[in-house]
């Protein structure tokens, strides 16, 4: 499986002669950054002369045949063919593993260097046991599968930087660039969509050249979204500033307490049993693959065990279980009267 850096080298290829493969399979679960690669994908398709598109959904009741006979019925008209079968769940099921299996069987087989028919297979973001399947494993051997990972908050501003250089447009430099990159990250993080179309209307609203600092504030839009996934993910990096923010926007958007202080628990007790292990000289390393700790987390945890004091730690578990009290309407002392501030004493205790 590869990502999307590689991907950009193939489009190169085929924009300069080469032949499309006969599978392209993507997963990502970020909609913007999806649309925009199979985009790319399918404008080059169309210059290659695969003008005709048909569009496969797979959902209960979902006829398989269709997919396997794809390579081998030849277009009505004699066009080469563009088709898409979208896995909305990532979990093809029994019969459908044995399909993929016999598809990319066919595909191997046929062995061919212009095919006739493309096929493109949607899925969304995979876990590591959906990659290792003998189905998925199939389809990578056979074709190309890509994989669109989501952008991290550190990245955002770079990415903002660089979808305004495409419309001629450019932050002032020094402190003051900064400073308006980091403001429209925090308007749009979490909705990537929308941070495009923000920036679009940058490009309407603005000439092209410099953006100040003052016509940025003006015009964005705050669009960011949130889930307790990220949130957990600023509290273990101490960023309380961006704690805040989520905090208000859960809160505002109308997220259950409840499931937030469950994750936010989930976490401080994962953060417990690694400065435990950390000090009885075991591998934290090996403690959080055992607890299925992946992706900035991974980053994130040794950092938090450094800079996190013991009694800070305990503290925040005693609150975190004052505020479960709480939200049960039980009395819980020395606690603010609203849970959510409540968390923000959490955030507080880890910087």
């Amino acid at each position: 499986m590869v990502k999307a850096d590689a991907l950009q080298v193939h489009l190169k290829k085929l924009d300069a002669g080469a032949s499309m493969l006969p599978l392209y399979i993507f997963s990502g679960d970020e909609p913007l950054l999806m649309m925009e690669a199979m985009d790319q994908l399918r404008a080059i398709a169309k210059k290659q002369s695969y003008t005709e598109r048909e569009v496969l959904l797979q959902e209960r009741g979902f006829d398989w045949s269709a997919l396997l006979s794809a390579g081998q019925t030849m277009s009505l008209f004699g066009d080469k063919r563009w088709l898409e079968l979208r896995i909305p769940t990532g979990k093809p099921g029994r019969d459908g593993a044995d399909a993929l299996k016999q598809f990319a069987a066919q595909i191997e087989s046929q062995g061919l260097d212009a095919p006739d028919t493309v096929v493109c297979i949607i899925l969304p973001r995979l876990d590591g046991k959906t990659k290792t399947s003998a189905w998925f494993s199939a389809l990578d051997e056979a074709g190309m599968a890509v994989q669109i990972d989501s952008l991290d908050r550190s990245q955002l501003p770079q990415w903002i930087a660089g979808r305004l250089k495409r419309q001629n447009q450019e932050v002032e430099p020094g402190a003051e660039g900064v400073r308006a990159l980091e403001f429209i990250a925090d308007q749009v993080e979490g909705n990537l969509i929308a941070a495009h179309q923000e920036i679009q209307k940058l490009g309407l609203l603005y000439p092209n050249g410099k953006l100040t600092e003052e016509q940025i504030r003006t015009a964005i839009l705050k669009v960011a979204r949130y889930n307790v996934f990220e949130l957990t993910e600023a509290m273990l990096a101490g960023d309380l500033a961006r704690l805040n923010r989520m905090l208000d926007g859960l809160k505002g958007e109308g997220e259950p307490l409840v499931l937030i202080l469950w994750s936010v628990t989930e976490e401080l007790r994962l953060l417990s049993k690694l400065k435990a292990a950390s000090d009885a000289g075991e591998s934290v390393q090996q403690l959080m693959r055992a607890n299925r700790v992946w992706g900035n987390k991974e980053r994130l945890y040794p950092n938090a065990l450094r800079r996190v004091q013991p009694l800070k730690l305990r503290r925040a578990m005693q609150v975190a279980a004052g505020l479960d009290r709480q939200v049960k309407g039980l009395y819980a002392a020395d606690l603010p009267a609203d849970p959510w501030d409540g968390l923000r004493l959490v955030g507080n205790l880890l910087r």
